[in-house]
């Protein structure tokens, strides 16, 4: 009896749980809906692979975007995955249909595949997003 009172008790925390994050969810997206004039970050591209690299070779490539909002978009941070990767992003705000760039450089001393993630986050509706390089380094 104590160990189904246990169960139903559990079974309610849960709904409760999915209920909160339901909710909020719901309210992230009605803000951004109510918002006409938002930012809103659009990129060319959300992957690239660099394919084989010389292991030293330069592992840079570059990442453009466009704001197709109404508002100014502002990159508040952007991080890498790990220490082996390394963004460089526009600090100035990106005003409504310009475009700008994000710089990504792996460090390529390692030997191996990869794969890194870059996460943007801004003030845009889509306002996290991630970006992805690839490749492998050999010898």
């Amino acid at each position: 009896m104590k160990r189904l009172q246990i169960i139903k008790s559990s079974i309610a925390f849960l709904f409760l749980i999915i209920s909160i994050q339901t909710a909020n969810c719901q309210t992230d997206n009605s803000l951004a809906k109510s918002n006409p004039n938002a930012s809103e970050i659009t990129f060319e591209k959300t992957v690239h692979n660099f394919g084989p690299l010389l292991k030293n070779s330069d592992g840079s490539t570059e990442f453009i975007f466009k704001n197709t909002g109404k508002g100014p978009l502002v990159l508040s941070n952007v991080t890498a995955s790990c220490d082996c990767t390394t963004p460089q992003w526009p600090k100035e705000p990106i005003m409504p249909g310009k475009t700008a760039t994000i710089k990504v450089v792996y460090d390529t001393k390692k030997i191996g595949v990869f794969s890194k993630t870059v996460t943007v986050s801004s003030n845009a509706i889509t306002n996290k997003l991630e970006l992805t390089i690839q490749g492998e380094v050999y010898e």
